[in-house]
């Protein structure tokens, strides 16, 4: 049974970042979108690691490396498990870009020239450029589904009419990290799968407000970032249909990806350890394990109605604004925007002397900018810890900026 949302005084005290003052005042921290804050529980948790158990994984055969090595990969069981995946498909990398460079530069292996990728005009730019870039290698063709300008969201039609029968990858974001408008991702992996193609999920916006569940999805492959969701930075997560995973070849070489090495061949290890070359990032997962342990106690219905209150207010806020741009119909978790004849940065730097904090500029989505016909825009992103007051001090600083711009 859904249970009721925490306090929000009691989640923001977990926070020990919101009790700093910016500028004098308290901080308002609205930029989720690149990088969430931590609770105490993670920080303690890579804390313990580095201070009890500290040693190599997989390798030692002495306590520590024991304590080490169980801590690792029951964490990868326990993140699994939140995404509906096996532990043996689950593959530890740094982040979402990195998860998407290996598949981009495995997958791309034995395609040949002619062969077509679909991505949409609305990815950032790691789902983007590793594809761009093999494609010019490899001469394969890059296509691009169209964003739908009035409703601020994915033209489902327009990605189908593109596919042919060359067409071997469609890889596509859950949830813009600009629009903030959520791709159908089982309707584009049937319409993938209908074709014969693998369908490639970016669900590093996904992932920390939602449930999200990959079987029921029934795509190839999906990235998240573990310091979106509350995790340390610099550990990330590539989830994997097994077969798919067994035949790919490596993206790295070397440590603890091999088997057995004689100086003319080398044996690769099992999955999921065959794409987790040299020393792992343990004590970041055992701190996104215990990330995922704080939203599951939570729960993740109750982070994501969270997030589109407080988006939805935000919305409203915003929308009475003068001169104000919004861009994207529909919200969940963030609202980007314009002030009409300031730029972004501008906007930025003066929130921040609020003691408020967002994002400003092409937000790693510069072809989606230019399809906007902007060069960027301010985006406030929310989470768990964020409240009305927080929208109220940002809709106050925004009327701050118009009047200092004469507006």
């Amino acid at each position: 049974m859904k249970q009721q949302l925490l306090s929000l005084e009691k989640i923001q005290q977990d926070f020990p970042i919101l009790t700093r003052k910016i500028n004098g005042k308290r901080l308002v921290y609205l930029d989720s979108a690149s990088t969430s804050q931590k609770p105490s529980c993670v920080i303690e948790a890579e804390k313990k690691f580095y201070e009890q158990s500290n040693a190599n994984v997989h390798r030692g055969i002495y306590k520590l490396s024991e304590e080490a090595t169980e801590a690792y990969e029951n964490s990868r069981a326990n993140i699994a498990t939140f995404i509906g995946a096996l532990p043996h498909e689950l593959i530890f990398t740094r982040n979402t870009t990195e998860s998407l460079n290996l598949l981009a530069y495995s997958l791309t292996q034995d395609l040949k020239a002619g062969d077509e990728i679909i991505v949409t005009e609305m990815e950032h730019h790691s789902n983007l450029v590793p594809w761009q870039q093999l494609a010019k290698l490899k001469d394969l063709r890059l296509k691009f589904a169209k964003v739908n300008l009035e409703e601020g969201n994915l033209d489902i039609d327009n990605l189908t009419d593109q596919i042919t029968k060359n067409t071997k990858i469609v890889s596509c974001t859950h949830v813009s990290n600009v629009l903030d408008c959520e791709n159908d991702i089982e309707e584009i992996a049937k319409i993938a799968h209908e074709n014969n193609s693998l369908c490639i999920v970016d669900a590093a916006q996904s992932v920390p407000h939602m449930q999200v569940n990959i079987k029921k999805f029934d795509v190839d492959f999906l990235a998240f970032s573990g310091h979106k969701m509350l995790g340390p930075l610099g550990i990330g997560c590539l989830y994997g249909k097994f077969d798919l995973l067994k035949e790919m070849k490596p993206f790295l070489y070397g440590g603890d990806m091999i088997k057995q090495v004689t100086l003319q061949e080398t044996q690769f290890n099992d999955l999921p350890w065959k794409f987790e070359a040299g020393t792992p990032n343990i004590a970041g997962v055992v701190g996104l394990n215990a990330a995922v342990n704080y939203l599951r106690e939570i729960e993740m219905d109750n982070v994501q109605d969270h997030g589109r209150k407080i988006a939805t207010y935000a919305l409203k806020r915003l929308s009475e604004i003068n001169r104000i741009k919004i861009y994207g119909v529909e919200t969940s978790n963030l609202v980007s925007f314009n002030l009409d004849g300031v730029h972004s940065h501008d906007v930025a730097t003066i929130l921040d002397a609020e003691g408020i904090a967002i994002r400003a500029g092409h937000h790693c989505c510069m072809p989606l900018m230019q399809v906007l016909g902007v060069q960027g825009t301010c985006r406030s992103s929310f989470y768990i810890y964020n409240t009305k007051e927080d929208v109220d001090a940002l809709a106050e600083a925004l009327e701050k900026v118009n009047k200092i711009f004469g507006k």
